[in-house]
């Protein structure tokens, strides 16, 4: 999982990415509204985790301007702000869910599974497809109740698919969120990953959409 931060304190922001990295979740990492992308689209992360008290704007007006060119990423409010009307404004505004400085890390990692779990529409810890039962954090899936061998970037890429099951997920997106930051994912490499998911799996399970992406069946 690929996660954008937002956070202009130091010590906070190198503490979130340390433990994030624990998780075996990468962090991208900026301190300051004008380095945000204006479309979430656009860094393909998971769930994004939002300071409002940033040096240079509002996180209130970047919150505003992504939901103007993007409804789906989920987005985490965090901030040291208690007063009610900012909570109701995150959240009126577009947030995903609201979470108060200082935090327990377990918590916000939970928070974070917990609105991922809910963009992709699934109600459960266990998202299943079919006979194919996959469970993000505990970074494990069953097919017809037996156990899947998968390496981590073969996990990542069974997560990515079943994200939006159904749906024709582009290979740019994926290469995208299949990368830690500065691995980046050639064509080449994703097709072996593609191709060995699908000895496991079943061949039947991952459509190739020529020129396009793939799309996981159930």
């Amino acid at each position: 999982m690929h996660l954008l931060l937002i956070e202009d304190d130091l010590d906070l922001g190198r503490s979130l990415q340390a433990a994030f990295r624990q998780q075996g979740l990468s962090c991208e990492w900026l301190r300051r509204a004008q380095d945000a992308p204006p479309r979430l689209a656009d860094v393909a992360a998971d769930c994004v985790l939002l300071d409002l008290g940033l040096p240079d704007a509002s996180g209130f007006d970047l919150l505003a301007r992504w939901r103007r060119a993007d409804a789906t990423t989920p987005v985490i409010v965090i901030t040291a702000r208690t007063a009610l009307e900012n909570r109701l404004a995150g959240l009126d505004g577009g947030a995903d869910d609201f979470v108060l400085k200082p935090f327990a890390i377990p918590e916000l990692v939970s928070r974070i599974h917990a609105v991922v779990r809910r963009s992709a529409r699934q109600a459960h810890e266990a998202w299943t497809l079919g006979e194919l039962v996959i469970e993000p954090r505990g970074h494990t899936a069953r097919l017809a109740g037996q156990p899947l061998a998968l390496t981590g970037r073969e996990f990542q890429l069974l997560v990515e698919l079943a994200r939006e099951p159904g749906a024709v997920v582009a290979k740019g997106r994926i290469a995208q969120r299949l990368a830690p930051l500065d691995e980046p994912v050639d064509a080449a490499t994703l097709e072996m990953h593609v191709s060995n998911l699908r000895k496991k799996i079943g061949p039947e399970r991952i459509r190739t959409v020529r020129g396009i992406g793939y799309q996981l069946l159930p």
